[in-house]
């Protein structure tokens, strides 16, 4: 059913805009690609630029962050034994916007400089995080929860002290624009950094699920059954910032998406990360990716994605949240 819908999106995508792509279109401008002899009729050039140069690279790079952010979501909320935790519990979404700000202001903004801050960054936020929880006395998760709150207001702090020394005709807008995140500037260059990486985290995470199901039980009963709760929780933690950050870096931050996709995929296909994580992935995939859609569809000028993600996620969450008052529904 994911699968259907994630199919349904993307042909969806595809379609939608100023330049309208019948689903027919679509499937011939995909068999000429492949060589097959399809008659595409005097807008072909047009037609190809438009799928091929903007509208394609702009949806795969949906489907990608959607994936990496409900993946990584499923991910933190089952290693933290909290439905309340987002992939950027430890920094990563402040750390990339601390660093995306400063390849604008001071590294000419070009998209390469603000991808490549961003991503090293979003790291150096979790890093800290990790290295602090680390050197307390007490390493548990509520400590490493607080050590990434530590962070994030630092690099808040430092991009709200960017802000108001930009300039606010050129770099202060920029700055903006970029923390609300926006696939208008997708291309196959940020396919080609980001996919990848997101891609092979998935892959791993999803692969040793199991071993997730055996953290929720908590770090007692995990080490009782010869886990090293340590090494499981830094490898999870590690790809998970790995593949957020990268998606990060390539559209700016995107809210309420790591949240909300675990909660309906739970609701959906159970507990069992297994299955869990894997579904999480195609799921923010083809939500992201409507959600983006919608963006394009409903204003002139594109509106960014995380004003569409929170109007639409927030209510949600509560929505969700009371049924599970009613007993209908369950967080974990």
């Amino acid at each position: 059913m994911v699968s259907l819908t994630l199919l349904a999106a993307f042909f969806l995508s595809m379609s939608v805009g100023r330049y309208a792509i019948g689903p027919l279109d679509i499937l011939k401008l995909i068999a000429a690609k492949l060589g097959v002899g399809v008659d595409l009729g005097s807008s072909a050039a047009a037609m190809n630029t438009v799928f091929w140069s903007i509208r394609l690279p702009r949806t795969v790079l949906a489907i990608g962050v959607g994936a990496a952010l409900g993946a990584s979501g499923a991910v933190f909320q089952g290693l933290f034994r909290n439905p309340l935790v987002s992939p950027d519990i430890l920094g990563v979404s402040s750390g990339a916007g601390f660093g995306a700000a400063t390849a604008i202001m001071f590294l000419a903004g070009g998209g390469l400089a603000v991808q490549s801050m961003a991503f090293v960054f979003g790291i150096v936020g979790v890093f800290v995080a990790y290295s602090i929880a680390e050197r307390s006395k007490e390493s548990t998760i509520v400590v490493l929860v607080l050590a990434g709150i530590v962070v994030s207001a630092v690099f808040t702090a430092g991009l709200s002290f960017l802000k108001y020394i930009a300039d606010p005709y050129e770099e202060l807008p920029s700055i903006v624009f970029w923390t609300m995140g926006s696939f208008h500037a997708a291309n196959w260059r940020d396919v080609v950094y980001s996919l990848p990486i997101v891609v092979m985290g998935v892959s791993l995470l999803s692969a040793l699920g199991w071993r997730l199901n055996v953290m929720t039980m908590g770090d007692e009963e995990a080490m009782g059954l010869g886990v090293d709760v340590r090494k499981i929780r830094l490898f999870f933690i590690v790809v998970s910032t790995l593949i957020v950050a990268s998606s990060i870096s390539a559209c700016g931050t995107i809210a309420w998406v790591g949240l909300v996709i675990p909660h309906i995929g739970r609701y959906l296909a159970g507990s069992d990360h297994k299955v869990l994580v894997p579904f999480c992935a195609l799921l923010g995939g083809a939500l992201l990716l409507l959600m983006d859609t919608l963006a394009r569809m409903i204003s002139t000028s594109e509106i960014p994605i995380s004003i569409i993600t929170s109007f639409i996620g927030a209510p949600f969450l509560a929505y969700l949240l009371l049924r599970k008052k009613a007993g209908v529904w369950y967080a974990a």
